[in-house]
């Protein structure tokens, strides 16, 4: 038998980060929020994945910032540096505000 640990492993060697595409779980549940909330949006939409982006950019945001994957600038994830709030135009044909934006009085 090896002089490593009971299982073959190297104790006292540091783990090597992962391949680019593969990633540690989320055993303690540190992104779960966002998880459900874009798995909640993947079901409203019938699996329209092009709009829940602004969830799956939250979920991959918060893996990085808790080192559960790669920091990466989002434009390498396939996202635009700001990605844009599709609307539909109004009768006037200007486009509306987004949910998230005041609306202006008049």
């Amino acid at each position: 038998m090896s002089a490593g640990g009971a299982f073959g492993g190297n104790r006292g060697v540091r783990p090597v980060p992962p391949e680019k595409g593969v990633f540690p779980l989320d055993h303690l549940h540190e992104c779960d929020l966002e998880k459900k909330d874009y798995l909640a949006c993947l079901k409203s939409t019938g699996f329209q994945s092009e709009q829940c982006r602004q969830f799956s950019k939250k979920y991959l945001e918060c893996r990085m910032e808790r080192n559960l994957m790669a920091k990466q600038d989002m434009s390498e994830l396939g996202f635009r540096s700001v990605d844009k709030v599709e609307t539909a135009p109004d009768n006037n044909g200007i486009l509306e505000s987004s949910p998230n934006e005041p609306k202006e009085k008049k």
